[in-house]
Parts: structure tokens; C-alpha cells; sequence
């Protein structure tokens, strides 16, 4: 069966989250997206965790209604770098958690806590608890394995070989990562890390897996690709679209290439940091010019949102009633957005040609993007024949990543 799979949310326990992101209201927009695992996020946090024990437990996932739920948590090692934990039980959350309180000043106040533990320690605790681990949004210039260190060794010392996993963030692509040699046996997850479970974050990226049923052991399979499972498309925004895609100034946002920024120390002509983007970062790194895709990498396909497709093709706001009336008529005919937006043929849909044809246009690969950086998300552009004269700039929240 295929299963479609965001693997790194947060909960409402989490800093800067929304107060919506709680189990109901996730098992439900799930639904919507067309998502049938989805990550619990924070399962160290007591409170958060206490919650899910509420629901019903079955080899190592959680069922409400229609959704599966499956223990995940994101935590800051003393070096700033941030790790995703996926986590077969309860008892296993449990084992951690006292093993990192007597290291944490926020462990019980934040659902992505700090730990005073390097990243060999950290894998070597997720090793003793039968849980998966990788670098979270490995590429981000601010808190990333690949922002403090240069390999994964430099990371996990000889815990390196544990790990199986990667999570390539919102700047990064498949395109992106497969130039970098390390990283060629290793499962590439796009996950959506929402804070907020609106329509145009929850499952703003996600995975889709082989697997023959819904559980934990199925899904470790499928990350670690064993017999037969393993990942068939990750799906994500354009790596342009990302907010750190190109070197660019933190305060003014104005880009520069990586000689530029060396030449002015870093420092723009405002006065601003200039922070080092995602796609200069894979160039320091990377020893091939162009990826080389190994046999088990599964394509990569660039969308984004369907409201913000919708709002794009038709030139208005995010957010209006024109958006959401032609999004829930393409749900309701169609099930869920990712139904809509990878799998469907629309052509018959009866909404406005402009939508259909920018899906299309998603789907086959041609739009344009004016690269994100600095902390700015980017732009996109229809092609001549789908576009309207401009895109209204999608509406972000407090609870933006």
C-alpha cells in the first residue's frame, strides 16, 4: 500500500506554535490533506505525551478516526543542531525522557527541548530505544547539522553508521543533497515541520512510502528500505521558494553570491548579517557538479499549497472566499489536496481552467522561482500561458517556519 507521511510536525506544547496544533484538529486536517501518518512531534514533552496515551496504541502507531499517529520528537543537542527522533512506544519516549531531564533546562516546558548531549550521545540513546534518527532540516543555516559541521561524522562520530536518515528542509531538494557523496545511501524525508495545521503548512512537504500496512516496524522498513518497503516520491516546495535558499542580507534581504559575501566579511552594506544560504552551503560541500541520483532515490516532486496555487492562478489573496470556495469544491470531488495536486486528472474538475492549468503546470515543472534568502521567502511565476500580471505574497503567521 502506498501511505503518504509527514514525519516532523510540532504541538501546541512547542514554542511559537499555534494553540490549534492538537490531536483533533491534526487528525482531522490530516484527512484533508490526504496525509494517513502524521508525526505527533514533542512525544518528550509530559503533558503532549500524556495526551497521546489516550489514544489507541497498535504496533507503535496511534488511530483517531482516520489518521495514524506516530511518536516523534525534534531536540537541540548542545551544539545548536537540531535532531528528528522517530520512536517505536510510550515506554521508549519514556526511556528517553528521563534519560535527557537531568540534561534539559526546558525539556518540561518545551516541546522541542535543548539537551546538554553532542549528536554521537543523542544517536546513541535513539539506538538504545529501537529509534530512528537523522538531521533535522540538515541544510538550515541557523540550527542544522550541515550549518556547525561538515559531514556526518563531524556530527555523530561513530554513531555515523546509525544513522539512515535526512531531512533536506525547506531550501533543499534531491538535487540539492545528491551532490554531496555521504549522503547517498541515506532515505531523504520531506517533512513539513508545521507549527500551525492550516491547509498551506501541515503536509507543505511530505513523503510517500511503500509499506504493507500502517506501523511502526513498517514504517523503520521503509526508511531503512527492507524488504520491499521503502519511499516511492517526496514531494516539496521548489528549494528556491525556501527562506535561506541564497546567501542574502538578514535585515535588507538583498542577495549576494558567496564571494561577494566573503569579500564584505559577511557584513551587508546596511549594516545587516549576511547569512549564508543553503545553495552556496551544498556547493562548500558537495563533490559532484551535478546530483548523481542512486538507484533507490525516488523522484521529486515541486508543489506547493493548493490555496496557494489557487490564489496564484486567479491573482487574489490567500485567504479570500474565492480561494477557499474552489479548494473545498476540489476536495469534496476528490477526496483530499494530495489526491488534487499529485494524483487526479483535473482536467474535468469543473473549477476555473486557470487552476487546472496551474496545476499542470506544477506538475510538469514549469513555473519560475525567484529565490528566497535571508530569513525571505521566494516567489513564484506561472508561465506565460497559465499566469496573471502578479502573485499576491502569501500570507504568513506567527507560526511560520
Amino acid at each position: 500500500m502506498l501511505v503518504n507521511a509527514d514525519l516532523h510536525i510540532h504541538s501546541k506544547y512547542s514554542m511559537a506554535t499555534s494553540p490549534k496544533m492538537d490531536l483533533h484538529t491534526l487528525a482531522a486536517e490530516s484527512g484533508k490533506k490526504g496525509i494517513q501518518l502524521v508525526a505527533t512531534g514533542d512525544c518528550l514533552h509530559p503533558k503532549w505525551l500524556a495526551e497521546i496515551k489516550k489514544l489507541k496504541e497498535e504496533n507503535g502507531v496511534f488511530r483517531l478516526n482516520e489518521a495514524f499517529f506516530v511518536l516523534t520528537a525534534e531536540v537541540e543537542d548542545m551544539n545548536q543542531v537540531h535532531h528528528l527522533l522517530i520512536i517505536p512506544s510510550v515506554s521508549k519516549a519514556e526511556e528517553l525522557y528521563e534519560l535527557m531531564r537531568p540534561r534539559s533546562n526546558s525539556i518540561d516546558s518545551d516541546g522541542r527541548p535543548n539537551v546538554r548531549m553532542n549528536g554521537a550521545e543523542i544517536a546513541q540513546a535513539a539506538k538504545d530505544a529501537g529509534a530512528l534518527i537523522g538531521p533535522a532540516h540538515a541544510f538550515t543555516p541557523w540550527t542544522a547539522m550541515y550549518a556547525y559541521h561538515n559531514s556526518l561524522k563531524d556530527c555523530y562520530g561513530d554513531m555515523a553508521d546509525y544513522i539512515y536518515l535526512i531531512e533536506l528542509g525547506l531550501s533543499a531538494d534531491t538535487s540539492y543533497a545528491d551532490r554531496i557523496s555521504e549522503l547517498r545511501c541515506l532515505t531523504f524525508l520531506t517533512n513539513s515541520d508545521a507549527h500551525s495545521p492550516y491547509v498551506n503548512k501541515l503536509a507543505r512537504e511530505f513523503n510517500r512510502f511503500e509499506m504493507e500496512s500502517i506501523s511502526f516496524d513498517e514504517l523503520k522498513m521503509a526508511i531503512i528500505r527492507e524488504k520491499g518497503r521503502k519511499p516511492v516520491l517526496n514531494v516539496g516546495l521548489p528549494p528556491e521558494e525556501g527562506k535561506y535558499n541564497e546567501s542574502a542580507c538578514i535585515r535588507c534581504f538583498k542577495h549576494y553570491t558567496l564571494r561577494e559575501s566573503i569579500i564584505k566579511n559577511w557584513t551587508c552594506s546596511c549594516g545587516g548579517m549576511i547569512k549564508k544560504g543553503v545553495k552556496d552551503r551544498v556547493n562548500e560541500l558537495a563533490m559532484y557538479d551535478k546530483p548523481q541520483h542512486p538507484p533507490h532515490r525516488p523522484p521529486y516532486l515541486h508543489l506547493i499549497p493548493l490555496s496557494e496555487i489557487i490564489a496564484m492562478a486567479l491573482g487574489i489573496g490567500t485567504n479570500t472566499k474565492g480561494v477557499k470556495k474552489i479548494w473545498d469544491a476540489l476536495i469534496e470531488q476528490y477526496g483530499s489536496e494530495v489526491t488534487v495536486l499529485v494524483d487526479a486528472n483535473v482536467k474535468d474538475s469543473g473549477v476555473d481552467e486557470r487552476v487546472i492549468n496551474a496545476i499542470a503546470a506544477f506538475r510538469e515543472g514549469r513555473v519560475k522561482v525567484h529565490p528566497g534568502g535571508g530569513g525571505q521567502y521566494g516567489k513564484i511565476e506561472l508561465s506565460e500561458a497559465e499566469s496573471v500580471p502578479d502573485r499576491p505574497e502569501p500570507q504568513r503567521s506567527l507560526f511560520d517556519y
